[in-house]
């Protein structure tokens, strides 16, 4: 089993996670194409405008994380996206991206969010897979993320 732990995404333990995740997404990124990893400011991630989530396993290690943050109102109200969404690989197939994915979305909706979105890469299959088993659907680009293909929303 594994829970989750809000604590800002500038601490130590966000900020090894994040590195982590941006090392894995830079080795994977497709050749020719440049990676530019950013790590967010903390303040997006600061409740009500958002949270930063990690996972921790039985053992007590910090093993995945992803936050939301509060963006530009979409046409049907209050908006937050899903940034930063990353489970260790030896942790994948258990089930608990899907438990990080719900904790943001329960997040959202206490602060009254009409709807979810998210960017991704195409060459993220497992993302985009937990992502459609999750509720949310392909959608017409809603910013210009250099490293995104695909873009993601799921009305709350």
């Amino acid at each position: 089993m594994v829970s989750l732990q809000s604590i800002s995404a500038d601490d130590p333990r966000a900020r090894a996670l994040l590195t982590e995740y941006f090392e894995m997404r830079g080795e994977a990124f497709p050749k020719g194409q440049t990676y530019r990893p950013v790590f967010p400011d903390a303040s997006v991630f600061a409740p009500p405008a958002g949270v930063f989530l990690i996972v921790v396993d039985d053992e007590g290690d910090d093993v995945g994380c992803g936050g939301i943050r509060r963006i530009a109102d979409g046409p049907d109200g209050s908006r937050y996206e899903v940034k930063h969404l990353y489970l260790a690989p030896e942790t994948r197939g258990r089930g608990w991206g899907r438990v990080l994915l719900e904790g943001l979305e329960a997040k959202a909706k206490e602060w009254g969010a009409a709807d979810l979105v998210l960017d991704t890469h195409h060459t993220l299959e497992a993302a985009g897979s937990l992502y459609s088993r999750s509720g949310f659907a392909a959608i017409e680009p809603y910013n210009d993320n250099p490293n995104a293909t695909r873009w993601y929303r799921k009305a709350l």
